[in-house]
């Protein structure tokens, strides 16, 4: 399972779409084909069938429309400060667009800091589509090419998913499922398979709010992980949930991020239907 605590754990999600732009270069199709065309043809290029008709497509068609991470980082002397960071910062700006996120995340972030990547699935989908959208996009990223270089056992990156799953595709679990049984908010009024309608009806900041839940989600599932291997004693491991509900109390008192108070309010209502409420985690 876990082995330790890096001081600077980086827990992350990415959401992203097709990319018309890909799909009109990649399957031939005219400039002047409506979008819905585009979007139709990509579908049936990826599998589309009657009972699952926008099938996952692969990551390398598909542009990253927004990247959540929260950041878990030990000081030198023993502090320990817990972020939110959402991508991109104005999501009505289309100036921030996936170049912009795509290194802002990448070069600004994983290239400087050189954290600990905490994902769900994240080998087989998130750290495989931004590979792809960077070499896209014409970044240059050495560090990156470091680790995606780097033998299994080199790595200090976590894909919970295999923790949780052992490897196996027939074992897989989702996150919600996971989450959920262990008192953790999973998909609330939000899925992914509606990020593709959100964004093209220009409903970006839903879709960033949507994000910030999975990237909060996978950090409390990390923690959940990190007690069972040992690494937090039982009063660790309420002290550190107690940073979180402590940050999102900070952040919902900014009106623009009001929206977190439904993670909060779901996260303990869970903790009351699994029987974890008296554990002082949301304690005054």
């Amino acid at each position: 399972m876990i082995k330790s605590v890096a001081n600077e754990v980086w827990a992350y999600d990415c959401e992203w779409v097709p990319d018309l732009r890909a799909g009109r270069l990649v399957y031939g199709l005219p400039e002047e084909l409506p979008d819905s065309e585009v979007l139709r043809v990509m579908w049936e290029q990826g599998g589309a069938t009657p009972e699952n008709p926008m099938p996952f497509l692969r990551t390398v068609v598909c542009r990253v429309v927004s990247i959540a991470t929260v950041i878990r980082r030990t000081l030198k002397n023993g502090e320990v400060q817990l972020f939110l960071s959402t991508l991109p910062e104005a999501p009505e700006d289309t100036a921030q667009d996936e170049a912009y996120i795509l290194h802002r995340f990448l070069a600004d972030g994983v290239s400087t800091h050189q954290p600990q990547l905490v994902g769900f699935n994240s080998r087989n989908a998130d750290q495989r589509i931004l590979t792809q959208r960077a070499i896209v996009n014409g970044l240059s990223l050495k560090h990156l090419c470091d680790r995606i270089n780097a033998k299994p056992w080199e790595s200090n990156d976590i894909d919970l998913m295999d923790l949780v799953a052992g490897f196996g595709k027939s074992y897989a679990v989702s996150l919600h499922e996971i989450a959920t049984l262990c008192g953790i908010p999973g998909k609330l009024d939000t899925t992914g398979d509606d990020v593709c309608g959100l964004w093209y009806r220009g409903e970006r900041r839903k879709i960033v709010e949507y994000n910030a839940f999975d990237a909060l989600t996978t950090y409390l599932l990390w923690l959940r992980l990190a007690h069972f291997s040992g690494c937090f004693t039982a009063d660790d491991y309420v002290i550190e949930q107690r940073r979180v509900v402590r940050l999102l109390d900070e952040r919902i008192a900014r009106p623009e991020e009001a929206y977190l108070r439904v993670f909060r309010d779901a996260w303990h209502n869970l903790q009351a239907r699994t029987g974890q409420l008296d554990n002082g985690v949301f304690a005054d």
